[in-house]
């Protein structure tokens, strides 16, 4: 009877070492489970927060895009907390 056993040491073999280079592409690290890399939030000074709010103001009510902007301000307070900077 003839062993096939052979036949698969070189699939595993390419496997191991496809897995092991394609871990060094990793480009995020977790720590404690969670992503050590942040999003940056930018900063708007005032007078350009104020010229935003003005626009928005002449949106129609229920618009799409404030809509997004309300989901925007979520997204920047999170990144502010997983930054470990608060307002």
């Amino acid at each position: 009877m003839t062993s096939n056993a052979g036949c698969w040491k070189r699939p595993l073999a390419v496997l191991a070492i496809t897995t092991i280079l394609l871990s060094g592409c990793a480009t995020l690290r977790s720590e404690d489970g969670r992503l050590a890399t942040c999003p940056p939030v930018v900063e708007y000074g005032r007078e350009f927060q104020a010229r935003a709010a003005d626009d928005l103001a002449l949106l129609p009510q229920g618009s799409a895009v404030a809509e997004m902007l309300s989901d925007y301000a979520v997204m920047r307070e999170q990144a502010r907390v997983c930054g470990g900077r608060l307002r």
